[in-house]
């Protein structure tokens, strides 16, 4: 929470600066993935380019001090290493503003204990799924 607390801060300061923002949260991000410890990192990093290849046009932010990516301003997607919160597995979510309703249920996180390439390209599509 005081995480989110300075993230808040931080934007309030910002105003609006849309395009520095945006290249502010891109090095935020990259610089929450560099501190995560292994396996976490790994994983945050191939992430983080599966997300920006599928889905381009979402903005990398910190959210909760995890890394996430937006559209319009609103997180659509979260990344939670294991490390942080003392899980045997990382997480991967989606947020309500992400389009991946199917029927009556359906999946809004996933945990991963490893990417492979199968599991990559799910990632991408449900990426995809969830912008379009």
């Amino acid at each position: 929470m005081k995480e989110r607390h300075e993230e808040l801060k931080a934007a309030a300061r910002r105003g609006a600066r849309a395009k520095k923002d945006e290249a502010d949260g891109e090095r935020n991000v990259l610089a929450k993935i560099a501190e995560m410890p292994e396996p976490d990192r790994a994983m945050a990093e191939r992430l983080h380019a599966v997300i920006k290849a599928s889905a381009p046009d979402l903005s990398p932010r910190l959210w909760y001090g995890m890394p996430a990516y937006a559209k319009d301003g609103k997180v659509v997607c979260f990344f939670q290493c294991a490390q942080k919160f003392k899980t045997r597995y990382a997480t991967l979510g989606f947020s309500d503003e992400a389009n991946l309703d199917e029927g009556a249920m359906w999946p809004t996180a996933f945990a991963l204990m490893e990417l492979t390439a199968a599991d990559q390209a799910r990632i991408g599509a449900l990426v995809k799924k969830a912008v379009s």
